[in-house]
């Protein structure tokens, strides 16, 4: 394992121990088959009990829950490894539950909680997160699903669109409006994919390709009242806290991704003979990784304070969405490079920098679009 010279202050013994096991099971379990999968357009269910086994899924949940309590640097040694294989879509769809469970951990009932998040964690139950809709994406205080009382239940009409696992999942969090307009009125619920009047279409994409992703549509779907996660009118709150952890894992998985084009683009560069000459002799392919390499370290310094300060309990809102700008237009700047590098064996299907190329322009606009990062920290900034 690579990720942590032994003078790094942020990791310990038992991170690079954890890292060294992941590193094992993403080379025995992942990168033989991944390429196959990108190809299908999905991976096998059984990927997630093999990664509940490893520990993966647990990561930072209680243990009374099947979870393992862990810090934040867990989860970047996590990413660091799983980036390995070049494919963000698998890394979306086995730690949807990264998104779609916390809300349910923080803000949902005992009861919820003991129904659903030990299958979550144990790899036999897929959870979702479903925010965005079709008549918008980051506006989420906008929502138009509606969740009406009736008696013992909610009745839920409207649609999601976008959504990582929205086929094969089997528990969806699902942003609702139980109330009037603006962030007051939405609430979070827990609905079954088995709910009648429930259904999903599933989308093609320019990149993500081994990740589900579907549109959801609820026609009068009737889901019980004890699935609310909260109380009516907690969602908007729920979903904001949920954020800042999605943020900053993104910013880890496009690190590790910036590392991956970086490493290939300097293994072809000293491998590729050019006019008799290894290309990394070229004055300006090593000028080429060296801007690549300087990114990464300013990457990845920022990324790590900032998640030094979030495991001491602080919500740095403006840094977070500064650094998810900062760490997608790193990855951007380094699959570019590494696909220039590697000419025309970068443009064809099968290398990890061809992958990471076309996925770019989802890590910029998921979990928060460049623009509105960009206004969200100005407002926290108080400018």
């Amino acid at each position: 394992m690579s990720l942590n010279p032994p003078d790094r202050r942020y990791y310990t013994e038992a991170h690079r121990q954890f890292g060294d096991a992941l590193a094992r099971f993403v080379r025995a379990e992942i990168m033989p088959q991944v390429e196959a999968w990108e190809e299908a357009g999905e991976f096998p269910r059984e990927l997630y009990r093999k990664a509940a086994d490893v520990g993966l899924l647990g990561i930072g949940f209680p243990e009374e829950y099947g979870g393992t309590p862990a810090d934040v640097f867990y989860h970047l040694v996590a990413l660091e490894e799983l980036t390995r294989a070049g494919s963000g879509g698998l890394i979306a769809s086995l730690l949807s539950h990264g998104i779609g469970a916390p809300p349910i951990l923080h803000f949902g009932g005992e009861a919820l909680k003991r129904r659903v998040l030990p299958e979550i964690l144990a790899g036999d139950k897929i959870c979702a997160l479903a925010i965005t809709e079709p008549s918008g994406g980051s506006d989420v205080a906008g929502l138009l699903t509606s969740a009406r009382r009736d008696g013992g239940d909610y009745v839920v009409n409207g649609s999601k669109m976008f959504i990582t696992s929205g086929m094969r999942a089997d528990y969806y969090t699902v942003a609702v409006r139980t109330g009037g307009p603006g962030a007051a009125g939405v609430s979070l619920l827990l609905i079954e994919r088995d709910r009648p009047g429930f259904t999903r279409t599933p989308l093609a994409k320019m990149g993500w390709w081994a990740s589900d992703t579907a549109a959801l549509y609820f026609d009068n779907v009737r889901v019980p009242a004890a699935n609310l996660i909260g109380a009516e009118g907690e969602g908007f709150r729920a979903i904001m806290s949920n954020f800042n952890m999605e943020r900053l894992t993104m910013s880890a998985i496009a690190c590790g991704f910036s590392r991956v084009c970086l490493d290939d683009a300097l293994a072809w560069a000293r491998e590729r003979r050019t006019f008799g000459a290894p290309l990394i002799e070229r004055q300006v392919i090593r000028h080429k990784l060296v801007d690549m390499q300087m990114r990464i370290e300013a990457t990845r310094a920022l990324l790590e304070d900032l998640a030094w300060r979030v495991q001491q309990g602080e919500r740095p809102v403006a840094q977070l969405a500064m650094l998810k700008n900062f760490a997608t237009q790193t990855m951007q700047f380094c699959a570019d490079q590494a696909v220039q590098i590697l000419g025309g064996a970068g443009f064809m299907r099968g290398t990890r920098p061809e992958r990471i190329y076309r996925e770019v322009k989802v890590m910029m606009i998921g979990g928060g679009t460049e623009e509105i990062m960009k206004d969200l920290a100005a407002r926290q900034l108080g400018w």
